[in-house]
């Protein structure tokens, strides 16, 4: 069976139709994709989680929260990874925690609080993990700093004197 299709047997309606059919196959699936705002929530009412979905893939802004309706955690996503800054917080709605994502895992600087509000320590990190300087607090006082490598501490100074001669301040950037 052959098929001998030819354009001058159209008529203009049947000829707009033939080429807007093309068009609409050709075109990418993204055209047809959808932003949307989802909001999930828990059985007892409590909003769970609000953001923004492209197709099924968390993206944007997006807030979490625990059962007694206080934020839990807040950030971006993009393509359903954790970027950008986020801030993680206690059921009592204290700051836990905040600091960078980088498709999905933990790097760069990161403070970490205790149950009065205060920083008790700052860390670099770098693929979920220490590695770098985590300089410790007692009271938003510098009492020690340690250094880390893939996790493991592998130095640690109780005096900013013994610190600097052995280090570049440069490192805590």
């Amino acid at each position: 069976m052959s098929i001998n299709f030819q354009f001058k047997n159209l008529t203009p309606l049947q000829h707009c139709l033939y080429v807007f059919l093309l068009l609409i196959m050709s075109c990418p699936t993204r055209i047809f994709s959808q932003k949307k705002y989802h909001k999930e929530y828990y059985n007892n009412g409590q909003i769970k989680e609000e953001g923004w979905l492209f197709n099924t893939h968390k993206t944007a802004y997006w807030k979490f929260y625990y059962q007694n309706g206080n934020i839990k955690k807040e950030g971006h996503f993009k393509n359903n990874l954790a970027t950008k800054y986020w801030y993680f917080y206690r059921r009592n709605s204290s700051k836990e925690k905040e600091g960078h994502f980088k498709k999905g895992t933990q790097y760069n600087w990161w403070l970490f609080y205790d149950n009065k509000g205060y920083v008790n320590h700052k860390c670099q990190l770098q693929n979920n993990q220490k590695n770098g300087y985590c300089l410790i607090y007692r009271e938003n006082k510098l009492v020690k700093a340690s250094k880390f490598k893939q996790g493991k501490k592998i130095k640690e100074w109780t005096d900013f004197s013994s610190f600097k001669n052995e280090n570049s301040l440069n490192d805590l950037r």
